[in-house]
């Protein structure tokens, strides 16, 4: 497994600062003009960013949401059962990560759909020692269905998925903002940048980094996270090793994060 040593022993491929991360895109990243839940361009737009990723020789997976097309938490506010609605919002994952691999293969970049749901028509079972010999073999693992369980989020799914295959960190994409703020932008014009933070203040200044359980559980195995607006070329940058959008780690304030 010599990706996965690599990864392990935190060997760097010439001129990136990881051997392997997890990209954590929402499934708003894929939504379009006019609430188009699948937008094609800006699909393909995920995709050359992706495929950025993979000529520098990065290993990647990738974690998807679905909020584009159903949340499970606001169904559940309007009286559906919590985990038929949660289930729904798995299968609105498949559809992102179908789209994206879709786009993915007419770039160039070999990619295999894992569901944590057996789909088995059109996509591979999660099997973690079947993903990481498809990261092994420079394909991009994109893992949809959430961690396959109701009342866990897609962000404890990237943080479970990010341990379990590996990764060195997790490159969170916003759309709309640039990092972390002390409040939400949209709400207070004000709202102060953060640069740099731990996993408990984050937590316990109830941020809206991650959920609760993926703080936790990135925090108790010392997992960074890279909270960044996917414009440009902020990806590479933040694979380079700049300091880009925000660094939640152990260090906070008085380190970079474990890179």
């Amino acid at each position: 497994m010599e990706s996965q040593g690599r990864a392990a022993s935190g060997s760097q491929p010439p001129g990136a600062a990881f051997a392997r991360v997890l990209l954590k895109l929402s499934g708003q990243a894929l939504e379009g003009p006019g609430h188009m839940a699948i937008d094609p361009t800006r699909t393909r737009e995920l995709a050359a960013h992706i495929g950025q990723v993979r000529e520098r020789g990065v290993d990647l997976a990738v974690v998807v949401g679905g909020g584009n097309i159903f949340r499970g938490v606001a169904a559940a506010t309007g009286g559906m059962d919590r985990a038929t609605a949660d289930y729904i919002g798995m299968m609105a994952t498949v559809q992102n990560a179908l789209a994206l691999q879709d786009a993915l293969e007419h770039a160039g970049v070999d990619t295999r759909v894992m569901s944590a749901i057996e789909i088995k028509a059109v996509c591979e079972p999660y099997i973690r020692r079947r993903a990481l010999r498809h990261i092994e073999k420079g394909r991009v693992v994109i893992c949809a269905s959430g961690t396959g369980n109701p009342y866990f989020s897609t962000d404890s799914a990237a943080a479970l998925r990010a341990l379990e295959l590996s990764c060195q960190a997790i490159l969170m994409a916003k759309r709309e903002y640039d990092g972390v703020y002390d409040a939400d932008p949209s709400m207070v014009p004000d709202a102060r940048f953060i640069p740099a933070l731990t996993h408990l203040e984050a937590i316990e200044r109830g941020l809206k980094v991650m959920d609760t359980t993926a703080l936790s559980l990135c925090m108790d195995n010392d997992l960074p996270i890279y909270v960044f607006k996917m414009t440009g070329d902020n990806i590479v940058r933040v694979l380079a090793g700049e300091r880009v959008g925000t660094v939640v780690s152990s260090a906070g304030e008085n380190g970079e994060g474990r890179v």
